[in-house]
């Protein structure tokens, strides 16, 4: 038995231990709710896309902890609050989604969450949209019965509303979100016993609001009628950028849209100061050898996060295979080529400038940033490095070739096929 599983018995000492835990409205009454009792919790996620993100997984996986510690989960899917869109961490509004959207990524979400929480046996998970109970209700009845609760000027002093006018305005729409998911945790504790929130930092304002709407609307006579919220650590990268922003956009969860390979990489390429970290959140190696690896050989602590990170998402027989295929990369040239992430590019007439191909693969984000980096030195071409921003591709070569492998930095690839 590892000491992480060994912990799990005391699930609030190891979530703590591990780094899960940010904050919490009440850090005792939390952990005897979850190490005494057999609490019921809930963590929402708002189909605001077809998929899963990294920053989804983490909290799943936290989900899937208190559930295998006894603890009944509710996935709240936000059907209704998907219609506004919730304003934490957005310099802009939402793009306003259709209902005929909505519905199918609600879907889709149920679907994909099956593969990493417990959606089966005495412990299954229970799965609701807040459109449920939102849908038909009143929306004067609604004010009247919610919103005056809520007190404007405290609102506003939440990060997700005072950085939205802070950068060019909050529309009237955005505050209602805070007034639906704080209702919805008060219903979820009327209808099902619900007395604990998990969920991101950034969705701080909006769990301390539910918790603060339970005791204005029916008061606490004992502690049974009180609610908690829990919230994990964001995953941010040593300079505050969310983890899963990549060049090529969001590192999402789901095989089609985010390779095995790609998924690995983006891992294996993080900055070292973030390895302990996600070992501990990650994997279930203990403590001490997490600290222990990271200190003597923060490569193989590097392959070994990449590779059990990816095993969780994609299973352990694709993640071997792509750190193979990864390794290969600087040992073997015609086995790269066979097992690097790929795109085709259609033969032009004319020749092909390097700057515009890496750039209408999204093997870069701009072509001033291709620019840079050749005149850096760091890209080449079947290992041959490219002295020019002015290089070019003949089209007959690109048919002789019929792929070429192109290397950015000594970490980052892509296989080209001409057609």
């Amino acid at each position: 038995m590892t000491e992480a599983m060994a912990q799990r018995k005391n699930i609030y000492s190891f979530l703590k231990d591990r780094g899960f835990v940010y904050q919490t409205t009440d850090d005792s009454a939390v952990e005897r709710l979850l190490n005494d009792e057999k609490a019921v919790f809930y963590l929402g996620i708002d189909p605001t896309a077809d998929s899963l993100h990294i920053g989804h997984f983490f909290a799943l996986r936290v989900f899937r902890f208190l559930q295998e510690a006894g603890h009944q989960g509710i996935l709240l899917i936000g059907g209704a609050t998907s219609r506004i869109g919730d304003p934490s961490g957005k310099s802009d509004m939402r793009k306003m989604l259709d209902q005929s959207t909505i519905s199918e990524n609600l879907e889709s979400i149920r679907n994909l969450v099956r593969n990493f929480i417990i959606v089966d046996g005495d412990n299954a998970a229970i799965f609701h949209s807040n459109a449920e109970w939102m849908s038909g209700y009143d929306y004067v009845d609604f004010l009247r019965d919610v919103g005056v609760h809520f007190n404007v000027n405290s609102m506003l002093q939440a990060d997700a509303y005072k950085n939205r006018i802070k950068e060019g305005g909050l529309t009237f729409l955005e505050m209602g979100y805070m007034l639906m998911q704080a209702y919805d945790f008060v219903h979820l504790k009327r209808e099902h016993g619900c007395r604990l929130q998990i969920g991101g930092s950034d969705q701080w304002g909006n769990i301390v609001a539910g918790t603060a709407l339970n005791r204005k609307m029916f008061g606490i006579k004992s502690e049974s009628d009180e609610i908690y919220g829990l919230t994990n650590p964001l995953l941010l990268t040593k300079d505050g950028r969310k983890m899963g922003k990549t060049e090529k956009g969001t590192l999402w969860v789901v095989g089609d849209r985010t390779p095995a390979f790609d998924f690995y990489q983006y891992f294996y390429n993080i900055e070292d100061e973030s390895v302990d970290m996600l070992l501990r959140l990650f994997t279930e190696i203990d403590l001490k050898e997490i600290s222990d690896l990271c200190r003597n050989d923060i490569l193989k602590a590097k392959r070994r996060m990449a590779y059990e990170i990816t095993a969780l998402v994609h299973g352990a027989e694709q993640a071997k295979k792509t750190e193979e295929a990864a390794i290969s990369l600087f040992s073997d040239k015609t086995r790269a080529l066979a097992d690097a992430p790929s795109c085709s590019v259609v033969i032009p007439d004319a020749s092909l400038s390097i700057i515009d191909l890496m750039a209408d693969i999204r093997f870069v984000p701009s072509k001033s940033e291709a620019r840079r980096l050749i005149q850096q030195g760091a890209v080449s071409i079947d290992d041959v490095k490219v002295d020019s921003i002015d290089f070019a591709l003949d089209p007959d070569d690109m048919r002789k070739k019929g792929s070429i492998l192109i290397k950015r930095g000594k970490k980052n690839f892509i296989k080209v096929n001409f057609t």
